[in-house]
């Protein structure tokens, strides 16, 4: 019996990184299939993707950035709210204690 052998998972970065190789035509398919220990067919579905999916890049950038923000802020006042309820408590306890 063979062992089982585990799926590689690839980060974004790395795969923009051999697809923009690929795209650049300084080495061939298999050559970098060699250099990164991917089967040229994956590069080339990476590529593929890449490719239909090029468009959307600076549509994502801006909604990207925005929602970042808002999500930051809602955090922000989250904790400014338990801050001054948290100061409120303290406030009324150590008057209580200075009586």
């Amino acid at each position: 019996m063979g062992t089982k052998r585990n799926r590689r998972k690839f980060s974004n970065a790395f795969k923009t990184k051999v697809v923009i190789e690929s795209l650049k035509e300084r080495e061939t398919l298999s050559e970098l299939a060699k250099k990164y220990e991917v089967h040229s067919n994956q590069i080339q579905k990476w590529k593929k993707d890449f490719l239909d999916n090029a468009e959307t890049v600076f549509d994502k950038k801006t909604s990207t950035k925005k929602e970042h923000k808002e999500v930051d802020t809602d955090k922000l006042y989250q904790k400014i709210g338990k801050l001054e309820m948290e100061r409120d408590f303290l406030k009324k306890n150590l008057s209580k204690l200075n009586l």
